[in-house]
């Protein structure tokens, strides 16, 4: 009898365990949803600019929640608050804070106001910029808003568990403890069916069924892409079907794919148990095509889907209803007598996640605006002080009866109008007027630090921080090619940190198309040292993902031309991940590639403008030699901040000195050079181009003029001690080559001399640039020589600049 006592006590233990799960689900689910319906609604009446809400993805997301592990990470979009909420990694109330923006990371810490709501993150950094144990939290990288972009990063986020399994050390060593736990951590992408259609999802399946990483991607199928209805996206009408040309066989490895149901719960539940458990133990990945899912309130607060959905898909909408089913899947249970909950159980669940939300979002509308009243308060006062004293006191007090009745005003509102009341009074010297100003300028500060604060690491290991190392030589002037000396400084990386990883195409095997790694792979293996297919875009997101989770990568691209296929994913996702998290997250991605001066329309591109102005939050290295280029590795390899590297592609078998401190020397960024002191004529250049600057300035030597010769060394950043700004001071004039386009690097070089270190001040003739043709580069030699700057263009164009300013010295050529 005791025996029999224990089992249906233990029985009833079960379902109980099991009820009280169920309900729990169904509370969660009923909060996510009114978190959506209610977040429309402070949108349409103002308090919020734009929302875009995860109703109808409630029930699927719950079920993944559950596989969801300590150390595991999400790559995302903006429709998965229900993950985000069921892995305990936002409450309402921060969502509530991040639709009306609130700028403080605390109360909003998946980017602190700065991106639209739905965008979500883990804090996985702490205060001083450094990595929390990962592995004692839930992590999620953060969001980015175009479709698919959250796809290459998602791969390497996976490709991470697969290193540190496989690893001869890392999982062992004490430091690596607090990113994995022995490989066994899952990565989680979700994706709405329509954005399936983009590159970097096919690009990102495909480079992840090669590498076989434990990444389960689940596609979020409601029928459609804003408007266009899904046989008008995907091939077949199913990204399962035309995916099933992947599912793995006995005899070749590839995907396990599985197909389910948004709205039913129960194999929701089992197919993403099963799902998981295969990632997690075999590093297969997954993919988990959710169908029939609904999105009651249309795509987003742009517009209705009244507008693009038949009568009957409506129908269909509310008939199907994740919840709606979920709902009656708890009503219909019956085993053995047990019952889950009675119709008014779950009313009483409903009516008590409605009042909660509200209350959550009342605080999150309570705290975002009694942050901005203080300035308000503050304001209105100096306001009326000023009016008191100003014989415009009239004019002041309509601008400050019209602040005060304004309906909720924001900070904008309240500079806006201080602004205009200091120039109102720009002409009076008061003391109110000092203390307006004093507290304008004041604002504006604290502004800079809610708004445009943590481009770059603010930590210690920021790449500013670290101190440069001089190469040193024995004076036995032994001299090789620039690749030797790059090889073996990839050698010393490689011994030094066991973390380090390079890749690329063709950059394992063979050693790179220069040979600048050759040998590695033999000596690192090929887990560190490894080849990839041609795919860019993939190649990047492999190294912000496992940048992410404290491995340092080393991506390369193989010419700068084939940036371009990657740039999006640096621009919208790489270079903003300390910007768009407020600090929260960072990715120390390396990319190194090699550019200039190589023949033909397609390898000779040089679109430095395009990169610099697309990849602000990066820092990019311009190297004039192989020496150069290898103390910028050595310093970032210390820093945690992502950086390119483009190395001067005619270098490689130029001869240089072997330094004695291979590994250890350290190239400062920001720091130009001055290779050679002159006094007529500043010449600014960098890369290959700088190497032509030096033949130049030899030949006008030749002709009497003495140059002197800046190599720039990095462009992000530019120049922070205006060394250039000073040697204006000596010389006058002002020449900048290079090979971009015309008006393209010289352009924002030109900016940063004349404007920001206000080198105009020294000019006596204007300045002038040399660039490419607006033409990409015609093939062959003569074809480089008449599309991209030579040494005869430079000593004539410096020549003319020196005839400009003395005809009698310096007689006309032409």
């Amino acid at each position: 009898m005791a025996k029999e006592s224990t089992v249906e006590t233990t029985e009833a233990l079960d379902f109980q365990t099991f009820k009280t799960e169920v309900l729990a689900d169904y509370r969660l689910a009923c909060i996510s949803r009114e978190t959506s319906l209610l977040g429309r609604k402070e949108v349409l009446t103002g308090k919020a600019k734009f929302g875009i809400f995860g109703d109808g993805k409630e029930l699927a997301q719950i079920a993944l929640a559950k596989q969801f592990q300590d150390g595991d990470f999400r790559s995302g979009y903006y429709r998965d608050q229900t993950l985000m909420m069921a892995i305990g990694q936002l409450t309402v109330q921060q969502y509530f804070s991040g639709l009306y923006a609130h700028t403080d990371e605390i109360v909003e810490p998946q980017s602190a106001g700065r991106q639209m709501g739905g965008h979500f993150a883990t804090r996985n950094l702490d205060a001083n910029g450094n990595w929390k144990n990962l592995m004692e939290q839930k992590n999620s990288s953060s969001d980015i808003s175009p479709t698919a972009g959250q796809m290459p990063r998602l791969l390497g986020l996976a490709q991470a568990s697969k290193v540190y399994r496989n690893h001869p050390t890392l999982k062992d060593l004490e430091q690596f403890k607090k990113f994995t736990n022995g490989g066994n951590e899952v990565a989680f992408g979700t994706i709405g069916d329509a954005s399936t259609s983009e590159g970097p999802f096919w690009e990102t399946i495909n480079a992840a069924g090669v590498l076989q990483v434990p990444m389960v991607m689940s596609v979020w199928d409601d029928g459609f892409g804003i408007s266009v209805p899904r046989e008008f996206q995907t091939t077949k009408g199913s990204i399962s079907e035309a995916l099933a040309g992947m599912q793995r066989t006995k005899d070749k490895t590839g995907y396990e794919i599985f197909v389910t149901k948004g709205w039913d719960y129960a194999h929701l539940c089992e197919t993403y148990e099963k799902a998981v458990k295969i990632a997690r133990e075999e590093h297969v990945p997954v993919l988990v095509h959710v169908k029939e899912v609904n999105q009651p309130q249309g795509h987003s607060t742009s517009g209705s889907h009244e507008r693009y959905k038949s009568e009957e898909r409506l129908q269909w909408e509310t008939d199907f209803d994740c919840i709606n089913k979920f709902k009656e899947w708890i009503l219909n249970f019956n085993a053995d007598g047990n019952v889950i909950a009675t119709a008014e159980e779950l009313e009483a669940i409903h009516k008590e996640a409605k009042s909660s939300v509200r209350d959550s979002k009342n605080e999150a509308w309570k705290a975002f605006t009694t942050d901005v009243q203080m300035d308000l308060a503050e304001a209105l006062r100096l306001l009326k002080s000023v009016a008191a004293e100003s014989p415009n006191g009239v004019f002041i007090s309509k601008e400050v009866e019209a602040l005060e009745k304004a309906f909720e005003p924001v900070r904008k509102d309240v500079l806006t109008i201080a602004r205009k009341v200091l120039r109102m009074v720009r002409e009076e010297n008061s003391a109110s007027k000092q203390a307006l100003a004093s507290w304008i300028k004041g604002r504006i500060n604290a502004n800079f630090d809610r708004y445009s604060s943590y481009l770059h690491s603010q930590s210690e290991q920021a790449a500013l921080n670290i101190e440069p190392v001089a190469p040193t030589y024995d004076g036995s002037n032994t001299q090789e090619d620039g690749r030797i000396i790059l090889r073996e400084n990839y050698r010393y990386i490689l011994e030094k940190y066991p973390e380090a990883l390079v890749f690329g195409e063709d950059a394992g095997k063979i050693g790179g198309v220069n040979q600048t790694l050759e040998g590695m792979q033999e000596q690192f293996g090929q887990l560190r040292v490894a080849d990839t297919g041609i795919r860019e875009c993939t190649i990047i997101g492999q190294g912000i993902g496992m940048a992410m989770r404290g491995l340092r990568p080393i991506a390369e691209i193989q010419y700068l031309d084939y940036l371009l296929y990657a740039i999006q994913v640096m621009s919208d996702d790489l270079s903003t991940v300390q910007y768009r998290t407020k600090g929260g997250q960072k990715a120390p991605l390396i990319i190194s590639t090699r550019g200039h001066r190589l023949e033909g329309i397609w390898h000779s591109g040089s679109p430095m403008g395009m990169i610099i102005n697309s990849i602000r939050g990066m820092h990019v290295c311009v190297p004039r030699n192989m020496t150069k280029a290898a103390g910028f590795y050595n310093l970032l390899m210390e820093a945690d901040e992502p950086a390119l590297v483009i190395e001067p592609l005619n270098g490689y078998r130029t001869k240089e000195l072997m330094p004695t401190n291979i590994g250890q020397f350290k190239e400062a960024l920001g720091v130009p050079e001055i290779v050679k002191e002159g006094a007529d004529l500043t010449i600014v250049s960098y890369g290959s181009t700088f190497n032509l600057c030096e033949i130049a300035a030899k030949q006008l030597m030749e002709i009497g003029i003495d140059v002197e010769l800046i190599d720039v060394q990095t462009l992000l950043p530019f120049d922070i001690n205006h060394l250039i700004a000073e040697s204006l001071e000596k010389t006058n004039r002002l020449l900048i080559v290079d090979e971009d386009v015309s008006s393209g690097a010289t352009a924002f070089i030109l900016d940063k001399i004349l404007v920001e270190q206000k080198g105009y001040y020294h000019l006596d003739s204007a300045p002038e640039t040399m660039s490419s043709k607006d033409h990409r580069p015609a093939y062959g030699s003569d074809g480089d020589y008449f599309s991209k700057p030579s040494i005869d263009d430079i000593v004539e164009k410096a020549y003319a600049m020196m005839h400009e300013a003395n005809p009698t010295k310096y007689p006309s050529m032409y």
